[in-house]
């Protein structure tokens, strides 16, 4: 046979000749010699199986077809069956064709070989054999790495997903906090600029707190209930220039030029404001506040739809409130008596729309607002984790605590201390479902 002319290249695979005939054995074993193979050889299918069952580094058999007790084709199908990995080549005469149809068929080899062969036709084919067979190790073994990382994968995307969550939970928490606390600091302020005028102390808690019981009861959305809170808090915010005289007196007994000052507020209160751009909203309702739904308001006579909803439900609010106190025309009515004024009111001032919903918020025209959702208890009976479903407000009109608030162990000793210190009781009204 010629020698091989092939380039000769270190390789470290191992190939299994297997062929009865030794003089075969050895041409395949110099042939394969210059590229620095590891040649294992057996003179039978069945040694040969022998040596694969002791050896897992084996890359390639090459077996010839006619052997005896075990041909090429059979033995070759029986290395399929117990190492698929392994690259098969068949050694054949030319007679054997039919035979080297069937080892193809059974035993999937990748490629057949006449004899006699040329040196550097069989070391090419066994130099793509192998390299296909490395390329097949690398795709499994790339296969298995990306199945193994995808698991990993996986598993740290649960672990982030929950440390997410987590963080998500602890965010919405704090943000209610944070939200609890900013309405609370504006409550405060609202207060604090009430102080000036006693008999005023607590009204725009009260009628944020009607404010935003109508507003829910027109289905407004979250955004637009809370812009309308806001500015029933701060609706007198433009008051605060006025002097201490003129805003304790009712509104029909002022003079013509005190009435033209004490009607620039609602505009002066939106000036305030216009600095903080999340409080746009906030700042228009209060600056419409007093418009009236037959344009006969101020300070523009807007009329209808084309005033801010939350303008129209806090007209309504601040002046039942208005009414119940007396800081309208210096007279005090009852709840009954001032529902009734707004409903007469009703087209013209205001709102019908917003009329309605505010009697069905305070209980129509009968006098009769219970609501089934809410219990007066004493500072003794409170618990904590009850909800307050009223602002809680002191003898004097300042607002305690607003609607909403869940009671903590430390809010219900402060009171219990209050009551004490002041010698009378509070009236603490609390959700019905928050009384276990």
């Amino acid at each position: 046979m010629a020698a091989s002319t092939a380039d000769a290249l270190p390789m470290t695979s191992v190939i299994l000749c297997v062929d009865d005939e030794a003089n075969i054995l050895a041409a395949l074993r110099r042939a394969f010699r210059p590229l620095g193979y590891q040649v294992l050889l057996a003179e039978s299918g069945k040694e040969a199986l022998k040596i694969l069952e002791q050896n897992d580094q084996i890359d390639l058999v090459i077996s010839d077809m006619r052997m005896p007790e075990m041909d090429g084709a059979r033995f070759l199908a029986e290395v399929r069956k117990q190492r698929p990995d392994i690259v098969r080549i068949l050694l054949t005469g030319y007679a054997d064709m039919e035979s080297t149809i069937a080892a193809i068929n059974d035993g999937q080899i990748f490629r057949h070989i006449s004899k006699p062969w040329n040196d550097d036709d069989l070391l090419i084919t066994v130099r793509n054999a192998l390299d296909r067979s490395a390329l097949e190790r690398d795709k499994r073994r790339l296969e298995r790495l990306t199945t193994e990382q995808n698991a990993e994968l996986k598993r740290l995307n649960a672990g982030l997903e929950e440390k997410v969550s987590e963080r998500t939970q602890e965010l919405v928490l704090a943000n209610e906090k944070l939200k609890q606390s900013f309405f609370t600091s504006i409550q405060l302020f609202s207060n604090m600029l009430e102080l000036r005028a006693g008999h005023m102390a607590g009204h725009s808690c009260r009628v944020a707190d009607l404010s935003r019981k109508i507003a829910q009861a027109l289905n407004l959305d979250e955004a637009e209930c809370q812009n309308t809170f806001l500015a029933a808090l701060l609706h007198d915010i433009g008051k605060i220039g006025l002097p201490d005289d003129l805003l304790r007196k009712p509104i029909n007994q002022m003079s013509g030029e005190e009435l033209s000052r004490w009607r620039r507020h609602p505009s002066l209160g939106e000036q305030a404001l216009l600095a903080l751009d999340s409080f746009r909203g906030v700042a228009e309702i209060i600056r419409f506040h007093h418009e009236t739904f037959d344009g006969k308001g101020f300070p523009t006579g807007k009329s209808g739809m084309s005033i801010p909803i939350g303008a129209r439900i806090l007209s309504v609010a601040n002046e039942y409130d208005g009414y119940l106190w007396g800081t309208l025309n210096g007279k005090r009515y009852e709840e009954d008596a001032a529902r009734q004024l707004i409903a007469q009111a009703r087209g013209r001032r205001y709102d019908p729309g917003v009329v309605d919903a505010f009697l069905a918020v305070t209980g129509g025209l009968q006098g009769s607002h219970a609501n089934t959702d809410e219990v007066e208890l004493r500072t003794g009976e409170l618990k904590v984790g009850m909800m307050l479903s009223r602002n809680l407000v002191n003898y004097d009109g300042i607002v305690l605590l607003t609607s909403q608030q869940t009671l903590s162990e430390t809010i219900i000793t402060q009171l219990r201390g209050f009551e004490h210190s002041n010698g009378s009781h509070l009236e603490v009204w609390v959700k019905a479902s928050s009384v276990s």
